[in-house]
C-alpha cells in the first residue's frame, strides 16, 4: 500500500502539512517495501487549480491512501472519483501520523474543505 502524506519537509522527523495543494512535499511510503519516495508538489506555486494539480500528480503515483489536513471541493472530487481515500491529521511529525494512521486513529475524509483559490501560500 502507498501513503502519501503532505509534508513540510523529507524526514519522517518533518511535520505534516495541513495544506494539500500547498504543501512543499508528499512523502510516499510504501508499506510494502519499506521505500519512501519524496516528490516536490507540482502544484504548490500554481496560480490557481493547486488542489487539482497535487490530486492528478499523486493519482500518477498510484497512491492508495493520502493524509493531510483539508481538500478543496476539486481535489476531493478527483481523489474520491480516483478511489483513494483519505484521512485527516494534525500538524504532527510524519512518524506519528503514521502511526496513528496503523492505529485507525485517524479520521477519513468525508467532505471536501472551503476552496482557497491561491491562498495559503
Amino acid at each position: 500500500m502507498k501513503i502519501a502524506i503532505s509534508a513540510t519537509g523529507k524526514t519522517k522527523e518533518d511535520l505534516m502539512d495541513m495544506r494539500f495543494g500547498r504543501c512543499e512535499y508528499f512523502q510516499i511510503h510504501d508499506t510494502k517495501s519499506g521505500e519512501v519516495t519524496i516528490l516536490e508538489n507540482k502544484g504548490q506555486n500554481a496560480n490557481g487549480g493547486a488542489g487539482i494539480a497535487s490530486s492528478n500528480q499523486l493519482i500518477d503515483e498510484e497512491v492508495d491512501v493520502i493524509i493531510t489536513g483539508n481538500l478543496g471541493p476539486n481535489a476531493f472530487e478527483l481523489i474520491q472519483k480516483a478511489e483513494i481515500k483519505a484521512y485527516k491529521s494534525g500538524n504532527i511529525a510524519i512518524n506519528s501520523v503514521l502511526k496513528k494512521y496503523d492505529a485507525s486513529e485517524l479520521e477519513e475524509i468525508k467532505i471536501s474543505g472551503p476552496a482557497n483559490h491561491g491562498g495559503n501560500r
